[in-house]
């Protein structure tokens, strides 16, 4: 019996006819491509987070940057106001510092009792003056003397026994206190009212010796 061979290039087909496979079905039939390289996704996902974060580094930078210069121009501008604000006191001074200088010029030591009441007439002027630009300003005096001692105002100095005054009545203003606006500058120091104290008793029957 005769065996008969055939090259790997063909095959037997269903009719028994040999078949021939060629280059292009040895082509197609490759199995398919395997997917993405694993490692070339890794990489490019990687740069693309380096990319971003370089970004949102610069964009820290600059907002820092931004808030440094607004930090500085806060305190440069607050600085200004302050002194603006001091300048603005200064200025009101000015006259009671021209008052002073002309008190002190029409002093003469040829004649100082004729000078004393122009000295006095002098300072009279330049308290007045201090007093009016303390009110513009804003501070005012405590009322002290008469009224009932506050501790809130009020800072006793002393304290004396009367029939003249009410028990915890300011007697006598030692120091003015001053009001700037509702804030308290500083107390009025003051002399206090109490009753005095009575006499002590003598039992009965007992003469002064």
């Amino acid at each position: 019996m005769t065996r008969l061979y055939m090259r790997p290039s063909e095959s037997s087909g269903l009719d028994g006819q040999t078949k021939t496979t060629t280059a292009e079905e040895a082509i197609e039939a490759k199995p398919e491509q395997e997917g993405p390289d694993p490692l070339a996704q890794l990489q490019a996902g990687l740069s693309a987070a380096k990319t971003e974060s370089e970004q949102w580094r610069d964009r820290f930078l600059r907002k820092a940057a931004e808030f440094e210069n607004y930090r500085k121009r806060i305190e440069r501008e607050k600085g200004e106001s302050i002194l603006v604000a001091k300048s603005s006191v200064l200025a009101e001074l000015l006259p009671i510092v021209d008052a002073y200088e002309r008190a002190l010029g029409s002093f003469s030591g040829e004649d100082a009792g004729a000078c004393l009441e122009q000295y006095r007439e002098g300072f009279l002027l330049m308290y007045r003056q201090l007093a009016d630009t303390l009110a513009r300003l804003g501070v005012v005096p405590i009322a002290a003397r008469g009224e009932t001692f506050d501790p809130n105002l009020h800072e006793a100095l002393c304290r004396e026994e009367t029939i003249e005054y009410d028990e915890n009545t300011v007697m006598e203003e030692l120091r003015t206190g001053y009001m700037y606006g509702d804030r308290l500058l500083r107390p009025a120091q003051v002399k206090v009212a109490i009753r005095p104290q009575a006499p002590p008793r003598q039992p009965v029957g007992e003469k002064d010796v």
